[in-house]
């Protein structure tokens, strides 16, 4: 059994789930470390926390199987015998106008999206409920509270994965494990992506009063926070790190 508590984070390869990874790493945490598959950054993210001595694995899985899911989770629970901490960052961040986006992109993203932190969800929650201090975060998105142009499938989605973490609080409360999400808003990262059309709408309609974007580090540690053990009489709650950019709840 490992002594340390130990974390799972989806889509940790690069950007904000690499910084997640690595926080909750120089947290204390051992860190599973989950991509689809990219396997090179993923051993890139492990080799680093094995770097600052934190105990780490990769973990190959497709979010939106169920039942590679499962194997994923079991081979957490094989490796160290618990999981505290369950990261749901996995997305798809795909801009298109309405009129071009296919059955197959809307499907595919709350696919990733939602699919995959209910089964990520409901397949941790047997190790998850063991935990003295049992934590769900979600990593959700600005647009998903502000809307946006040419996103109408990434914007569901990550709107869904706001009452998913209500819905969850609700039902893991009794157990003990506490679930939130952290909604970042304009963050330096370097995104992929297979579309040429102009920077979404939020870009250019707002800006953050902080007069900056914000870094992926700065989303890490609030996910850190709430899946730490200063937070745990916070559950169901949306975190907003954005510079201002968005002022509500």
């Amino acid at each position: 059994m490992q002594e340390k508590r130990v974390a799972l984070v989806t889509g940790a390869g690069r950007n904000i789930g690499r910084a997640i990874a690595l926080h909750l790493g120089r947290a204390g945490l051992a860190v599973a470390v989950n991509v689809r598959s990219s396997q090179a950054e993923g051993q890139a993210v492990v080799d680093e926390l094995t770097a600052l001595g934190v105990p780490a694995m990769l973990c190959m899985a497709d979010v939106t199987s169920r039942t590679a899911v499962q194997a994923m989770v079991e081979q957490v629970k094989a490796h160290w015998g618990r999981l505290d901490v369950l990261v749901n960052n996995a997305a798809i961040r795909h801009e298109a106008p309405l009129a071009d986006v296919t059955e197959s992109d809307w499907h595919t993203t709350l696919a990733v999206v939602l699919d995959g932190a209910f089964f990520c969800s409901q397949a941790a929650l047997p190790l998850l409920v063991e935990s003295p201090a049992g934590a769900i975060v979600n990593v959700g998105g600005l647009t998903a509270h502000t809307g946006a142009a040419d996103r109408v499938h990434v914007v569901t989605a990550k709107a869904g994965l706001v009452g998913l973490t209500r819905a969850l609080a609700h039902d893991l409360s009794p157990r003990g494990v506490t679930v939130n999400c952290v909604s970042p808003g304009m963050i330096d990262t370097v995104r992929r992506s297979s579309s040429s059309h102009a920077v979404p709408a939020h870009h250019a309609k707002h800006q953050p009063l902080l007069g900056r974007r914000g870094t992926a580090d700065e989303v890490a540690a609030s996910v850190a926070w709430l899946a730490g053990m200063e937070a745990r009489f916070v559950t169901g709650q949306v975190l907003h790190v954005n510079g201002g950019t968005y002022l509500g709840s």
